[in-house]
C-alpha cells in the first residue's frame, strides 16, 4: 500500500468490488469475477498453475464485456493468451507489454499470436493508457445476456462458464492425456488457437501441455534410474551370497546383471544431468 494510492490486498470469496482497489489473488485460488463481486476457487490448476491470469479474464469478460481491460505483461510460456483473446471476443480491450523491452518476452508474444491486441506498449506507457480509457464514456452492456449470465449454473471448478468457452463441451476427445491427472484431453482449434481441458477441468495451452509432459518425462527417467540402481543393489547382495555358498556360476551371472543395470543407470543420470547442466547455462546467457 505505501507504494502507490491505490489501496491493495489480497482478494475475499465474496468480497463487493470497490473502486480504487487492487485486489490480489491469494496462493493456491484462482480470482474468479462476478457482477460486482468476487469469488476465490479451488478449481483444477490452468496452464499448470492456481492462481491462473485464464480464468480471471475469462470470468471478467463473461461479468462485464466491453468495460474489461485485459494486461500482459513480461513472463514465461503463454499464461493469459486464452484469456486475453476472449476479452478481445467479448469487445474488451487487450493491452500487451512490447516483447522487446521484457524480461520473458514469451507471455506477451503469445498474446500477440493468439488474437488481436489493442496495445503493445512499454511498460512505462501503460498507465497513461489505462488512464485514457478509463476516463471513456462506459461501453453499454446488454442487461438480458446479465442476467443469463446471474441465473448460470455454476461448474464443479467455482466458474459460471459459457458452453462455447467449455473444451469439454464444444471439443472433441484428443489423442493426448492430462499431464496433471492423465485423463482424456478435449482439444478446440479456435482459428489458431488451439487449447486443451480434461473431464475433471485441468485447462492447457499446447505450451503448458509440453511443459508438462517435460516434467512428466524427467520424472520417469528419476525413476527408471531408482529403479535400476535399487535392482542393481539387489543383484549385488544376491552376488555375494551365491559366491559365499560356492556358487560361483550363479555368482557371476548376478554381478554380471548389476553390472549392466548400473550402466543403465548411469547412463540415464548422465542425461538428466546433462539436461540440467544445458537449462543453467541458458538461464546464465538469459
Amino acid at each position: 500500500n505505501s507504494s502507490g494510492p491505490l489501496t491493495s490486498s489480497a482478494a475475499e470469496d465474496g468480497e463487493r468490488i470497490m473502486p480504487s482497489r487492487i485486489y490480489v489473488a491469494p496462493p493456491d485460488l484462482h480470482l474468479l469475477i462476478e457482477a460486482g463481486w468476487i469469488r476465490l476457487s479451488r478449481g483444477p490448476r490452468e496452464n499448470r498453475h492456481r492462481p491462473a491470469i485464464d480464468p480471471l479474464f475469462r470470468s471478467a469478460a463473461r461479468a462485464y464485456g466491453p468495460r474489461v481491460v485485459g494486461i500482459v505483461l513480461t513472463g514465461l510460456l503463454d499464461d493469459g493468451a486464452v484469456g486475453l483473446h476472449v476479452i478481445k471476443s467479448e469487445g474488451g480491450v487487450a493491452i500487451v507489454q512490447d516483447p522487446k523491452e521484457a524480461m520473458f518476452p514469451s507471455m506477451p508474444s503469445s498474446a500477440m499470436k493468439a488474437g488481436e491486441v489493442d496495445f503493445v506498449l512499454r511498460v512505462s506507457e501503460i498507465p497513461q493508457k489505462i488512464l485514457e480509457l478509463a476516463r471513456e464514456p462506459w461501453k453499454p452492456i446488454d442487461l438480458t445476456r446479465a442476467k443469463d449470465i446471474e441465473r448460470a449454473a455454476v461448474s464443479p471448478e467455482g466458474e459460471k462458464m459459457s458452453e462455447e468457452l467449455d473444451e469439454r463441451r464444444m471439443g472433441k476427445p484428443s489423442m493426448f492425456t492430462c499431464p496433471e491427472c492423465s485423463g482424456t484431453l478435449w482439444e478446440v482449434q479456435d482459428g489458431d488457437l488451439l487449447r486443451f481441458r480434461c473431464r475433471v477441468g485441468h485447462a492447457f495451452s499446447p505450451e503448458a501441455v509440453r511443459d508438462g509432459y517435460s516434467d512428466s518425462v524427467e520424472g520417469a527417467l528419476w525413476t527408471a534410474v531408482r529403479t535400476l540402481e535399487e535392482s542393481a543393489a539387489l543383484e549385488r547382495r544376491l552376488s555375494k551370497q551365491a559366491a559365499a555358498r560356492g556358487d560361483l556360476l550363479s555368482a557371476d551371472r548376478f554381478g554380471d546383471v548389476a553390472i549392466g543395470r548400473e550402466q543403465q543407470a548411469a547412463m540415464i543420470r548422465d542425461i538428466l544431468m546433462s539436461k540440467k547442466r544445458t537449462e543453467e547455462n541458458a538461464d546464465e546467457i538469459a
